[in-house]
């Protein structure tokens, strides 16, 4: 089965997935930058980009609505 993702968005998606399992909610994108080291804009980008494509949604101007599309079979491991 050919991927959705590219192998960045993998780890994004990945880290959403155990987050949220771990706290209970999703990450917030303040979350995702500490994690990944990356700027807010970065993180931002990314977040569309996984919603633009089908594998999150999430509900705009609302905190911690980041919700996954994908089971957890089609998650890499978080690396």
């Amino acid at each position: 089965m050919k991927k959705r993702y590219t192998d960045k968005q993998g780890q994004y998606l990945a880290f959403i997935y155990y987050y949220t399992k771990m706290h209970g909610r999703a990450p917030a994108e303040a979350d995702l930058q500490r994690y990944f080291r990356v700027t807010p804009p970065s993180v931002h980008q990314m977040v569309l980009t996984l919603e633009a494509n089908g594998l999150i949604s999430r509900v705009p101007w609302q905190a911690r609505s980041i919700r996954l599309l994908l089971p957890r079979e089609e998650l890499p491991d978080l690396g």
